[in-house]
């Protein structure tokens, strides 16, 4: 608390200063802005001098170091405007001519999530043209002769990319603010019609009701997932994501406005799945004992909660009026906040390094800010907006990442010192800290209206002794004057008046709203240590698991009951999976690896097996297989395949299953079929990897790139295993 109230006082001398100069201090760490000549400004970092030439866009406000970190923002988004990019992965290093936005300092390429992002938040407004070329660069056509349409490329990543992550859909949520040019929305129609059709194919699972794949950003395996998922992504291509869902979800919600405008009636369709989606992601996702929306949860096999909640997962959520509105109050209101910001996830991996893991990433923060604004949670709007301009003037640049407790660019803990890679000018930073300003500060909106959602708390701050704080953006100045009476809570438009270019919004007082104070966690606790794999013994017609003291035994997605240390698991003939969680105090475990107990036969074979079923029930299908295409943490050579099942009396059946890069052989994603009793043939058809893409014939990073179309793995056998009815979508 006390850092929390020096932290206050602090941005409040050097922001609520009329001088031409403001200081911030923060964590015995001190910068300094100062302005110069013809609306230039200096700024004094701890570790740098930055000179910030006077930019398009101005602010007028009563603190120096929040308009000179405006132009800051404007400076580095303009050396992120280049004529080329490069990436050692591609092309063997060489420029390539294109007229975009690279990703930072570090990262001289366009990567798909990066820039969208980017893009939603400002970039697609303040600079069309170049935000458009920039996500042109990630479409691409197939090259492997037989697949038609145009497909958002899914960058190099876990396992071998798509469908292990599965989050490209995030391309759409950038699109949909550049429609205004026909060319690029004939090619967006495009690429919605074929990605979604693939993602609808292969990466649904229509018994969850929800799409598989990896946390959106959050792609750096054992930071946020168990560390077993280390050497071995199989779990993470099975699970299922918040975020990754919602931006499917508003990917559909873009279809169906396309179509509908179009007059093509898959509009109907479209909408048909968005709202199904939706409906999962609340009943799936949300954890009534946390009062939060899970960042994922455990495969159809054991759909386990996790205790790990992610805040640009839930920021998306409600920014996409996805989850119900009192539950999206409660969970952002309680969201942990620490002095310095928000962390990315919570809670923390004691055993992990600083990047995800104990970080603030301000793009993060930004969309928290937003999506602040339309709960209207004052002290999470004025904690991010403080935390975004602290980063930035004590780094001197809008970086990759900060350390949660200092808001340092790097912390030195031994082998757990970060954040691990760090960039200035990231682009995601600077595109974030552009939103704080013109949206969150000023409440410019994407039409031109004036909605400003100010808390009164920042008034001293940013107005000082000023009557009014303004904006010049396109042409256009938006200027904001000081309420009569200050207050507490929320401000908001009232007397809106415009002449010409400028329009001018009387702040008033928004009306008194309920409370929604929830205790917040600790920002940097951690979570216990990760418990090893449950032992199951046989024990007669069933077996007995051990259970430690603070322990808790998981079966087939739901907690069991122990006594006297142990659980009973029954022998009726079906595969039950186990996970174990360790508790200390509020605060749980990730889960333990799985273990499956029960019948289940191995068919040895590489393309084609057949069974018999001693009665109609329901089978689960898994490859054990080896793919040494590529390392596990990138690539584009994560194996797809379709298992056919024919049985008699029944049409054909078709499921996908992904074989991601391994070190060693292991299983496969599973699939589910219905069956009748009796034989039942199942055959291994080829499906489609990201190596299929032209885009990726640049690639000289590894398999699957200039050499050509890869999307084989060692197959061994095929496992089945029966299993409880599968569980309709709720």
């Amino acid at each position: 608390m006390l850092k929390i109230i020096c932290l206050t006082a602090a941005l409040g001398a050097a922001l609520g200063t009329t001088a031409h100069a403001a200081d911030l201090t923060f964590d015995g760490r001190q910068a300094r802005a100062e302005a110069a000549a013809k609306g230039s400004f200096i700024l004094h970092a701890p570790k740098r001098e930055v000179r910030i030439a006077a930019a398009p866009m101005r602010s007028q406000t009563g603190s120096v170091m929040f308009d000179a970190l405006f132009a800051l923002a404007q400076q580095e988004m303009d050396q992120d405007r280049v004529d080329a990019i490069r990436d050692p992965a591609f092309d063997e290093g060489r420029p390539v001519p294109c007229e975009c936005f690279q990703t930072g300092a570090r990262w001289p390429y366009v990567w798909t999530r990066d820039v969208s992002f980017a893009a939603d938040l400002a970039l697609a407004k303040l600079d069309p043209k170049r935000t458009r070329q920039s996500l042109q660069f990630k479409l691409s056509a197939a090259r492997d002769g037989h697949t038609p349409g145009l497909f958002v490329a899914q960058d190099t990543g876990s396992g071998g990319s798509w469908p292990i992550s599965s989050d490209r859909v995030v391309w759409f949520l950038a699109a949909r603010h550049l429609l205004d040019d026909p060319a690029f929305a004939e090619q967006v129609w495009q690429a919605l019609q074929g990605t979604l059709a693939q993602d609808r194919a292969m990466v649904f699972d229509a018994q969850m009701g929800l799409y598989r794949g990896e946390t959106s950003f959050l792609d750096w395996r054992e930071q946020t997932y168990p560390d077993w998922t280390r050497e071995d992504v199989r779990f993470i291509g099975d699970s299922y994501a918040l975020s990754t869902n919602v931006l499917h979800y508003q990917a559909l919600r873009l279809a169906q406005q396309m179509a509908a405008q179009l007059g093509d009636e898959r509009s109907e369709q479209y909408k048909a799945w968005a709202d199904a989606l939706a409906v999962q992601i609340d009943a799936r996702f949300w954890r009534e004992d946390m009062g939060q929306y899970m960042s994922y949860i455990g495969e159809a096999a054991h759909p386990v909660p996790y205790a790990k909640i992610d805040l640009l997962g839930l920021s998306l959520g409600i920014l996409a009026d996805v989850l119900p509105a009192e539950r999206a109050r409660r969970a952002l209101a309680g969201y942990p906040m620490g002095a310095a910001g928000s962390p990315v996830v919570w809670p923390q991996e004691a055993q992990q390094p600083i990047y995800h893991n104990r970080a603030i990433w301000p793009f993060v923060s930004a969309y928290s800010l937003r999506a602040a604004r339309k709960v209207d949670d004052a002290p999470r709007i004025a904690a991010e907006i403080r935390s975004l301009m602290q980063g930035a003037a004590l780094a001197g640049s809008n970086m990759e990442n900060y350390e949660l407790v200092t808001q340092a660019v790097h912390v030195d803990e031994g082998a757990l010192s970060g954040p691990v890679v760090n960039s200035e000018r990231q682009l995601w930073s600077v595109a974030g800290y552009l939103s704080m300003v013109t949206e969150g500060v000023f409440g410019v909106q994407d039409d031109g209206r004036v909605q400003p959602k100010l808390p009164a708390e920042l008034v001293p701050e940013l107005f000082g002794k000023q009557k009014r704080i303004s904006l010049e953006s396109g042409g256009k100045r938006y200027v904001l004057e000081r309420p009569k009476q200050v207050g507490a809570g929320l401000l908001v438009a009232g007397k809106t008046r415009t002449r010409g270019a400028t329009t001018t919004v009387q702040l008033v007082a928004a009306p008194a709203a309920a409370s929604h104070e929830v205790p917040r966690a600790d920002a940097n606790a951690r979570a216990p240590a990760t418990p090893l794999a449950p032992q199951a013994k046989r024990n007669g017609k069933g077996w007995t698991v051990a259970v430690a003291a603070g322990q808790v035994l998981w079966q087939d997605g739901v907690a069991a009951s122990a006594s006297k240390g142990q659980v009973r698991v029954g022998d009726d003939g079906l595969q039950h999976c186990l996970s174990l969680t360790r508790r200390e105090g509020s605060l749980e475990s990730l889960h333990s690896p799985m273990v499956c107990v029960g019948p289940q036969q191995v068919l040895r074979g590489s393309r084609q097996w057949q069974f018999n079923a001693a009665k109609a029930g329901h089978v689960r299908l898994r490859l054990q297989y080896s793919n040494p295409n590529g390392p596990i943490n990138t690539g584009v050579t994560a194996a797809v395949k379709q298992l056919a099942v024919q049985c008699k009396g029944q049409p054909p059946q078709r499921h996908t299953v992904a074989l991601p890069h391994s070190v060693a052989a292991q299983d496969s994603t599973a699939a589910t079929f219905a069956v009748p009793k009796g034989r039942c043939t199942v055959t291994l058809e080829e499906g489609f990897n990201m190596s299929a893409l032209q885009h990726f014939a640049h690639y000289t990073g590894g398999k699957g790139g200039r050499d050509g179309v890869l999307n084989q793995a060692q197959v061994q056998a095929l496992k089945m295993a029966p299993v409880a009815a599968t569980e309709d979508a709720r």
